[in-house]
């Protein structure tokens, strides 16, 4: 059974999923703001207002996260975030206007169809309109349309990622998380150790398993800086400062290493974004919220992959195993 980041009270995710070509974009509201920070790991991310996120900063409330592929031309989408936020007078208050603070990160998959086509402003805005609390549509649908994994050994061996959610109540305490898989690397089952999608062998119906063939001194072909990325939100109801949201996000990275390897590579953008909605206010050890932050992250990268189908050659964990 699914569990989804809206499980976390005051949370809404929208889609938008372009036909003409698999790319996309996805929009996480806080419509009554939410303390955020991030972690920026990955060596070519894609980002926007992300400075603002930083516990030195000023502004402490975001109103929504935009996530779209595209590339840097996808950062479009939270304009029209933006746009949908002002239509509703939602945002930081000046005393002149109220502005719309909206993070963004993007993934690369424009290898994929006519690159030319990418997500728009419109697309955020449709994104924003769309969104809703409860359960949303995962794998290859918005920001997660055309992510791809196992890249290491060239496109040509990959399989295809997509985007996840999961989430965890202990007692009093939610947490959820959404990832969208566009990662460099294997994806692998933390509770197993098995390696459930990634690169492929010569043959193209075996996983090569990346770590023990780099191990075996198999080199990878050259790989193209900023084409990989996984973008990770972790959202808990736990009232949290700006640093302590900092701290979460960089704790929660540890679920993209258990769930991604290699992660974090001069070639991947992978950022991780943490949200409170400040809806209980007992407090809470954040050793323990960052402990299951992680755990909850790379439930989320699980479920991104497993729920992604086969795209023309590029084949999903779903149904690899039947080729």
């Amino acid at each position: 059974m699914n569990s989804y980041i809206t499980d976390v009270p005051g949370i809404k995710v929208g889609h938008v999923t372009k036909t003409s070509r698999p790319t996309g974009c996805t929009v996480i509201l806080f419509e009554e703001g939410a303390t955020a920070s991030v972690d920026v790991r990955g060596g070519a991310p894609g980002t926007r207002e992300t400075d603002l996120l930083s516990p030195t900063s000023t502004v402490e409330h975001i109103h929504a996260l935009a996530i779209a592929g595209g590339s840097a031309f996808g950062l479009d989408i939270a304009s029209g975030v933006t746009r949908y936020l002002d239509e509703r007078t939602i945002g930081f208050d000046t005393g002149y206007a109220k502005i719309p603070i909206v993070p963004a990160a993007v993934i690369y998959d424009l290898q994929l169809g006519d690159s030319s086509i990418r997500p728009t402003v419109k697309d955020g805005y449709d994104a924003a309109v769309a969104a809703q609390e409860g359960a949303f549509e995962l794998g290859n649908v918005g920001a997660g349309t055309g992510a791809t994994v196992g890249k290491i050994f060239g496109h040509e061996r990959c399989m295809r990622g997509g985007l996840g959610s999961a989430s965890l109540r202990v007692g009093s305490i939610l947490i959820g998380a959404l990832a969208v898989v566009n990662a460099l690397g294997d994806i692998i089952d933390p509770s197993t150790g098995y390696c459930v999608a990634g690169a492929r062998g010569q043959d193209g119906t075996t996983l090569m398993d990346s770590l023990s063939a780099l191990r075996a001194g198999k080199l990878p072909k050259t790989i193209w800086p900023g084409s990989n990325t996984t973008i990770g939100v972790v959202a808990t109801n736990v009232s949290l400062t700006k640093t302590e949201a900092k701290k979460l996000a960089e704790m929660a990275q540890d679920g993209l290493a258990r769930a991604i390897n290699p992660v974090h590579t001069p070639y991947d953008g992978d950022v991780v974004f943490a949200a409170s909605t400040n809806k209980l206010t007992t407090a809470v050890n954040l050793a323990l919220l960052g402990t299951l932050a992680a755990d909850v992250l790379s439930k989320a990268v699980l479920s991104g992959v497993f729920a992604a189908k086969s795209y023309e050659k590029i084949p999903a964990a779903a149904d690899f195993h039947h080729m």
